[in-house]
């Protein structure tokens, strides 16, 4: 049998475009015209975003580290933003878990390409109470209480075969109760001290507009910065 020669990287990336115009529509932003606050401008780019047919708007990047800096980064699910903060959550033994616990600050990042658009958020992350976290579990799919039961996230995993096992017997159990707990399950908030959101520009003239919380805590400045 004759193997399919490995493809080229760097030939493959010169193919490629980024905000292709059959794809992306890059829309005006006017910072100006701006909310004093980042939840506001937030919840409209995420709703233009989910209009705008953007596949899994809701996911993010994860960007933590350990006890000696070492930084670590991953994709995880919005749980919701309000006043309190953005939040995501996962076991509180996980690595992103650990990580949390030995240095509690993170940054979030939002990459929209059919829009052309992105949100980096970055500043203290605490863990909601446990009946929250709870809560906040029940109310997802059995899916998704499934997955929580089965645990031991980020551990070393033997074989797919004792994981098919694990989750047969955790997606079980999560219809049979629907509101079982998952003990390590931890919802974090992260409140961002920084909110940037960045407009991509055809002509690489990309608008980027910084919210900064101020040393009161309560209000925001508003900057622009260089592309």
């Amino acid at each position: 049998m004759e193997l399919e020669p490995e493809p080229d990287l760097h030939e493959l990336l010169r193919t490629l475009r980024v905000w292709a115009p059959e794809v992306t529509a890059l829309p005006a932003f006017e910072p100006d015209a701006a909310p004093a606050g980042p939840l506001a401008l937030f919840t409209t780019w995420f709703a233009q975003a989910v209009a705008a047919g953007q596949p899994e708007p809701h996911t993010m990047s994860l960007a933590t580290s350990d006890a000696e800096g070492r930084p670590d980064v991953r994709t995880v699910m919005l749980h919701g933003a309000d006043a309190d903060g953005w939040s995501f959550a996962s076991h509180s033994g996980s690595r992103k878990g650990r990580h949390l616990a030995a240095r509690p600050y993170a940054a979030l990042h939002f990459y929209w390409p059919a829009l052309g658009r992105q949100i980096r958020l970055r500043g203290p992350v605490e863990s909601a109470p446990s009946p929250e976290a709870q809560a906040d579990l029940h109310a997802r799919s059995t899916g998704a209480l499934a997955a929580a039961l089965t645990g031991r996230q980020s551990e070393v995993l033997g074989s797919l075969g004792e994981l098919a096992d694990a989750s047969q017997a955790a997606w079980e159990r999560a219809q049979r109760e629907p509101d079982a707990p998952a003990p390590t399950w931890t919802l974090y908030r992260l409140r961002p001290a920084e909110v940037e959101f960045f407009q991509g520009d055809a002509q690489r003239r990309h608008v980027r507009l910084n919210y900064r919380r101020t040393d009161a805590g309560s209000g925001w400045l508003k900057e622009l910065l260089w592309p």
